[in-house]
């Protein structure tokens, strides 16, 4: 299958309120997290977000929705859209936010 022709099952989106609250649409899993780096992984890949005091407020792998509080310095995309978790969706925080 060429990356044209991938069409992911969820909708990926990012709102970003003042660099201090975020929402993400779209979220397959957490793969890591302390306050100052979260690695989401989505179907447009690895999700990086960077900041200062970061906490999550929301997850819910079911719909795919993330919300984090904090002061944000950036996102960075890495890997392959296709290149999903090896765990299938299921992250090791999945079941503690449902």
């Amino acid at each position: 299958m060429d990356d044209k022709d991938f069409s992911p099952a969820r909708d990926h989106e990012i709102h970003v309120v003042n660099r201090e609250h975020i929402t993400i649409r779209g979220v397959l899993n957490v793969e890591s997290f302390d306050d100052q780096e979260i690695v989401l992984d989505t179907e447009y890949g690895a999700l990086t977000v960077r900041g200062e005091d970061l906490h999550i407020s929301k997850l819910d792998v079911e719909d795919g929705d993330f919300a984090v509080e904090g002061l944000v310095h950036g996102f960075q995309y890495s890997s392959n859209p296709r290149a999903r978790g090896k765990r299938g969706g299921r992250g090791f925080l999945s079941g503690l936010f449902r």
